[in-house]
């Protein structure tokens, strides 16, 4: 069962509190860590659990339960993709708070009240507030509250599960999703109303089920403001294009031409798939696009973790 930690970020951070959303990374000072328990709870968390992040509540010298119904102007939630360890690198302008985790974004959330939270989540994070901005663990999953919300209001936004909750009586399971929030603004933006859209490297125009909006840089790769960056997605088609780029079989060159990484000399049926794309142009290259497609090259195609055959 994955765990959640509380982390209360305050107005006079909020420079810092960017900084860190952006490059997925949050970091303490030694000090406050030792405070409270806090170095315990930290250390606690393993790959796979929640870092729930409350910025600019009210104000925190209340009494217990005194935030049960405030609202938070932000709440960001990560997931664990690097448990503590030390670094010394200067991420953030005011200090190097060398004790970290690595997180991937997972959901930003603004205007959150204490109803969508649930309140021993909001006192969670009033006790932060109090402690310096330490985390504190709560025995409230307000991950799967802020999912159970979403749901009610953005159905299509659930791409990635939680923990099931299962029925007694029954072998189904209801899952809570958790939203890769910025895939719907995206298609929004990239897709509008159309129904038929064009792949931007075979150039075949198909339905909009069959079409990916694929991040050309790695999305776990990504800052959070990449994520977000128009130029970092493209249309690919399901007829087979975006998993021939996403897997690095196809990639696109400096001047915006589609090459295939495998062999002229394999006759396989992969290969010639890869070379029906090849030397043809790719419709999103453009020269703000160009360092997404370059680190594709570089860490998806010729360092590729991914199985060849």
């Amino acid at each position: 069962m994955s765990k959640t930690a509380y982390v209360y970020v305050p107005r006079n951070s909020i420079t810092n509190f960017t900084i860190g959303i952006d490059n997925g990374i949050w970091g303490w000072h030694s000090a406050t860590l030792d405070k409270a328990g806090g170095r315990e709870i930290v250390a606690s968390l393993e790959i796979g659990d929640y870092l729930l992040f409350g910025h600019r509540g009210p104000n925190s010298r209340v009494a217990a339960d005194g935030w049960h119904d405030a609202h938070l102007q932000r709440v960001v939630i990560g997931q664990i993709t690097r448990p503590l360890y030390t670094g010394d690198s200067q991420v953030w302008p005011d200090g190097i708070y060398p004790e970290r985790v690595d997180v991937d974004i997972l959901s930003d959330d603004i205007d959150v009240t204490g109803a969508m939270l649930a309140a021993d989540a909001m006192e969670a994070l009033r006790m932060s507030a109090n402690k310096q901005g330490t985390a504190v663990l709560s025995s409230s999953d307000a991950v799967l509250a802020l999912a159970a919300t979403r749901q009610e209001t953005d159905p299509q936004d659930v791409s990635k599960p939680s923990e099931p909750l299962t029925i007694d009586g029954s072998t189904d399971v209801v899952r809570m999703m958790l939203g890769r929030r910025e895939q719907r603004k995206l298609r929004e933006a990239k897709f509008g109303k159309r129904t038929l859209l064009t792949c931007a490297l075979c150039g075949r125009t198909l339905p909009r089920s069959l079409v990916r909006l694929a991040h050309i840089k790695l999305r776990s790769r990504a800052t959070h403001t990449e994520r977000l960056d128009l130029n970092n997605v493209m249309v690919a088609c399901l007829a087979g294009c975006d998993a021939l780029f996403e897997y690095g079989y196809v990639y696109v060159d400096g001047e915006g031409v589609i090459r295939s990484s495998i062999p002229e000399t394999d006759l396989s049926d992969l290969g010639k798939l890869t070379r029906e794309l090849a030397g043809r142009r790719c419709a999103e290259h453009n020269a703000t696009s160009d360092k997404y497609f370059a680190f594709h090259r570089v860490e998806v195609v010729k360092g590729s973790p991914f199985p060849r055959p």
